[in-house]
């Protein structure tokens, strides 16, 4: 049941709840995304309101700090079944007041009705996928919108009361050159949006820019060709310095901010807070485990949630009843057999050995600017961070790629830009 005060007794936990659908899927996108017609999105939303029971019903020892509802594209669905899911995830599970609630929107699907449910419902943060600036670029990547529509979905939440938006952009998109890019950064600045992920364009097998690019980026015929390596390091500068100059800091690698506003879920992703993947394909990091959901929709949307068992019966409430009855799901209905089900949805549950863990303490914590602190490394592992890692970390010192200040380890600027080397030498034998 939702709190009205954070419950410090209680271990913290974020969801991530996956919406599936979009519009059209994009020509770089490798997510599990489709189209679907609205009996199907509303036979998913009953579904996963089924899942969100029966997983909420092992979860009480935790209290939620943050949901993240991506996907897909939520803003897709109608916005009444964005607001059947929320008030089903604050009935099963513990959500602190102060819980900062992200659902991801695409301009070409973010009309005014939709921002309005959204914040009665209570999510606080919008992820606005827009890319680019350059109505060109958002046409070879496949997108539906123009940048013209950007701006009015993003004036519209704000005049909705929305206070804490995050812009996505992309670079080493097809055709992009360093002007066209340092123009999408200073139409999207002027706005002055809380939050900025800049992300590099990655070409990823079985989508069709692989056809186009394939491994080795070069362009197909007929397609404009993506920025040679030294227009990507330029871009990547760029990003980094006009950013802190216009007052946002780079708090991870990809990931911008005005103060007061970094991402909290992300930032518990990357210092191992446990979440809670709902919702097709969705992953989870729980119970020293990580885990994921069925991706298969038909073997999703056939898992029996629901039945006759009276584990759940006595605490079903009205406003259960009626979120429930609202999407086809009995008032009352319980959860049967729900360790069994949960088994078929998550499947084999990865246990991470304790070198596993080690890893990843340093693979997640150095992309956070702060990096990791040696005392956060002998609570959790019970043994000095230099006895595992001292002379890796003696040597990326002296090559330039890390600083030590007091206790606090981090990747130098240059670590940054070639942080995929500096991390992988992370890896125990």
């Amino acid at each position: 049941m939702n709190q009205t005060m954070t419950n410090k007794k209680k271990k913290p936990m974020e969801l991530y709840v996956h919406i599936p659908f979009c519009a059209r899927k994009c020509l770089y996108c490798d997510f599990l995304s489709f189209r679907a017609l609205e009996s199907l999105q509303e036979a998913y939303t009953r579904q996963l309101i089924r899942e969100i029971e029966a997983q909420g019903a092992f979860c009480s020892e935790y209290q939620v700090t943050t949901i993240f509802i991506g996907g897909g594209t939520p803003s897709v669905m109608e916005p009444c079944l964005i607001g059947d899911i929320m008030r089903s995830l604050k009935y099963h599970f513990d959500v602190a007041e102060d819980a900062e609630i992200t659902i991801e929107v695409n301009p070409g699907t973010l009309l005014h009705n939709k921002m309005h449910i959204y914040k009665e419902c209570g999510i606080n943060r919008l992820s606005i996928g827009l890319q680019s600036a350059d109505n060109q670029e958002l046409k070879e990547l496949g997108r539906i919108h123009t940048f013209e529509e950007f701006l009015k979905s993003y004036q519209c939440a704000r005049m909705v009361g929305f206070s804490n938006i995050n812009v996505d952009l992309m670079s080493s998109i097809p055709g992009q050159t360093l002007e066209s890019f340092k123009n999408t950064l200073k139409k999207v600045t002027m706005l002055k949006p809380e939050h900025i992920s800049a992300y590099s364009l990655i070409v990823e097998e079985g989508t069709p820019f692989w056809d186009r690019y394939g491994q080795e980026g070069t362009a197909g015929p007929g397609y404009p060709p993506l920025p040679d390596e030294e227009t990507e390091s330029r871009i990547y500068h760029l990003t980094r310095n006009f950013l802190q100059e216009q007052g946002y800091e780079r708090y991870e690698i990809s990931n911008y901010a005005k103060p007061g506003f970094k991402c909290r879920h992300n930032v518990g992703y990357w210092t191992e807070v446990p979440y809670l993947g709902l919702g097709l394909g969705a992953s989870s990091f729980m119970w020293n485990c990580r885990f994921s959901n069925v991706s298969d929709m038909d073997t999703y949307m056939n898992l029996d949630f629901t039945g006759s068992m009276e584990a759940t019966a006595g605490a079903m409430g009205e406003t259960a009843g009626e979120t429930a009855g609202s999407m086809g799901v009995p008032p009352g209905e319980p959860v049967r057999n729900p360790e069994n089900v949960l088994e078929q949805l998550r499947g084999p549950l990865t246990e991470l050995t304790r070198e596993a863990r080690m890893e990843e303490f340093m693979f997640l914590g150095l992309r956070l600017t702060k990096g990791i602190s040696e005392i956060d490394f002998v609570s959790m592992f019970g043994i000095k961070l230099e006895t595992i890692y001292g002379p890796v970390i003696e040597r990326l010192i002296s090559d330039g790629l890390l600083v030590k200040n007091g206790v606090w380890i981090s990747l130098t600027e240059w670590g940054m830009d070639v942080s995929n080397f500096v991390l992988s030498e992370f890896l125990l034998p």
